[in-house]
C-alpha cells in the first residue's frame, strides 16, 4: 500500500532505477487517489474561475507518479448563497454499489457552519458531471468535516468523520454513524475517538481525516492529530478489536503516532491508501 500525506517540503526520492519529485502534485491538500479499471483517479478541491469559488477536480492517470498532471476535469462547482458555497474541503471519490459518489464538506463562508454533503456521479466515467445529492448528517446536525465511508465485508455502509461534540469548537472528535444508502445516515452518531494524548493537542485538541484500510480480515482507520499549522501534524491509528463498528469499545488506539515528521520531512497529515 502507498500512503499519500500532505508533505511540505520538496525532496527527491529514489524508487528503483526511477527519479521522480516529492511532492508529485505541487498544489492542492487533502490528496485523495483511488484505483479503478487499472488507472487511479486524483480528486481535489481548488479554484474555479467560472463560478468563482472552490470546486471538485478529478484528474486520471495510468501511472501513479503522474497523477498531478494530465487535464483535470471540474466536476462539480457549488451554487452562489447556499449553505454548501464556500469552504469546499477534502472531496473523496467512492465507487459504491456500481455508482460514483463524493463526500465533500462545505459551508457558507463561517467554518462553524461546515457540513458535509454528497454529490452522485452521472456516469461510470468520474471526470463527468456530478450532481448535488444533499446535505449528509445525523440527527443532531453538528458541525462535521473529512467525511469517508467505511464498507463491511456484509455490504453494510457506515460513515466516518470529524465533528464537534457541541456548538462551539472546544476539540475534533472521530464519530461513526450508520448508512441506509450510500447519501443517507440512518442512526446516531458514536464517538470512537477523543484527542487524548499530547501528540493529538499540538495547536488545538485535533482528530480529523479518518481513511479506513484494509489488511486483509484486519480493518484500521488512521487519522490526522494535532493542528495541520503545527510542526506536529501527524497520522494516528484505531484498530478494529470486532464487533460492532458502533461500539466504542469495539476501537483501539495506538498510544504513539504510526506517521510523523522528520527533520527532513514535516508533518505529514491527512492521507489516502492506494495499491
Amino acid at each position: 500500500m502507498l500512503l499519500f500525506a500532505g508533505l511540505f517540503p520538496s525532496v527527491f526520492a529514489q524508487a528503483s532505477s526511477n527519479t521522480f519529485t516529492n511532492p508529485i502534485v505541487r498544489h492542492g491538500q487533502d490528496p485523495w487517489v483511488i484505483q479503478w479499471n487499472s488507472k487511479y483517479y486524483y480528486c481535489q478541491s481548488r479554484y474555479n474561475r467560472k463560478s468563482h469559488s472552490e470546486a471538485v477536480w478529478v484528474n486520471v492517470a495510468t501511472n501513479l507518479e503522474d497523477i498531478g498532471k494530465g487535464d483535470s476535469k471540474c466536476v462539480w462547482y457549488p451554487e452562489k448563497g447556499t449553505a454548501h458555497s464556500s469552504e469546499v474541503w477534502a472531496p473523496e471519490l467512492h465507487y459504491i454499489q456500481g455508482k460514483w459518489y463524493i463526500y465533500v464538506a462545505a459551508d457558507n463562508g463561517n467554518n462553524s457552519d461546515h457540513r458535509m454533503y454528497v454529490l452522485e456521479g452521472t456516469s461510470q466515467d468520474p471526470q463527468k458531471p456530478f450532481i448535488f445529492k444533499g446535505k449528509l448528517a445525523a440527527s443532531d446536525d453538528r458541525w462535521a468535516i473529512d467525511g469517508t465511508v467505511l464498507e463491511m465485508p456484509d455490504g453494510k455502509l457506515y460513515f466516518i468523520w470529524s465533528g464537534w461534540k457541541g456548538a462551539e469548537n472546544t476539540a475534533q472528535d472521530l464519530y461513526v454513524a450508520p448508512m441506509s444508502n450510500p447519501w443517507m445516515i440512518s442512526g446516531e452518531r458514536v464517538r470512537i475517538s477523543h484527542p487524548e494524548y499530547h501528540w493529538e493537542k499540538h495547536g488545538l485538541p485535533i482528530n480529523e481525516g479518518p481513511e479506513t484500510l484494509w489488511n486483509g480480515s484486519h480493518l484500521f482507520v488512521i487519522y490526522s492529530a494535532s493542528g495541520y499549522w503545527t510542526d506536529h501534524y501527524c497520522l494516528g491509528e484505531l484498530t478494529w478489536s470486532g464487533g460492532n463498528v458502533l461500539d466504542p469499545k469495539s476501537w483501539v488506539k495506538n498510544p504513539e503516532p504510526v506517521f510523523s515528521g522528520t527533520p527532513a520531512a514535516i508533518a505529514p497529515g491527512h492521507c489516502s491508501f492506494v495499491k
